[in-house]
């Protein structure tokens, strides 16, 4: 950032998060509300660190019987056949949908590991006061925010698995325990995602 710019905080306004009306900050007190919508102002999310913290390591701890545990159900002739999701993705592999395979192991596996590094790594160099590469950290939080959108492509696939190889009570295709604790992975990392204030990466910069 170039040393002559200031920042809205520095010359004295303070950005309402809900109509993004910009206000003087002039005897600044906690109780100010913005004159257009009547939001709270505020020159930071409240507690956006620690909020953040406690949704990353819920999705953190849901992500291991996310994957470890069956995903789905296929049952065939009677016999019930539990999958995870990399069987899933081995299925596919081996049945020659090599796109599939790939789409599932990129959405249901590297994307939310990705996610939760990506806003970990983030919100330690933020503790551990690391002042380096805040630009590529602040890309890397907009595209957490921004493939957040595709992580459910696994419970997609699992629907429409359902709505296509259904034939009666001689196959079919069930969500097994998985699908729950990978919803919650989603749910969680989003929360988190949109929790944090990234306007804290840049906090050492501007004082």
């Amino acid at each position: 950032m170039s040393k002559t710019a200031i920042t809205a905080r520095q010359a004295g306004f303070v950005l309402c998060q809900k109509c993004r009306l910009l206000s003087v900050q002039e005897a600044f007190s906690h109780n100010l509300h913005c004159p257009r919508c009547g939001a709270r102002l505020r020159l930071r999310k409240p507690e956006s660190l620690a909020r953040t913290w406690a949704l990353l390591i819920t999705s953190l701890i849901l992500l291991f019987p996310a994957n470890l545990l069956p995903i789905m159900t296929v049952t065939y002739l009677g016999e019930k056949e539990p999958n995870t999701i990399l069987r899933g993705v081995q299925y596919f592999i081996e049945s020659g949908t090599y796109v599939i395979a790939f789409l599932i192991f990129f959405a249901s596996i590297l994307v939310p590991v990705f996610k939760v590094a990506g806003i970990m790594l983030v919100l330690l160099s933020i503790q551990r006061n690391w002042k380096g590469w805040l630009r590529h950290k602040t890309l890397m939080f907009r595209m957490i925010r921004f493939i957040g959108r595709w992580s459910m492509l696994d419970i997609f696939v699992i629907a429409l698995m359902v709505a296509v190889v259904e034939f009666g009570s001689l196959n079919s295709i069930h969500a097994a325990p998985a699908a729950t604790y990978f919803a919650g992975v989603v749910v969680f990392t989003m929360l988190a995602a949109n929790t944090f204030d990234t306007r804290l990466i840049w906090e050492e910069t501007d004082r």
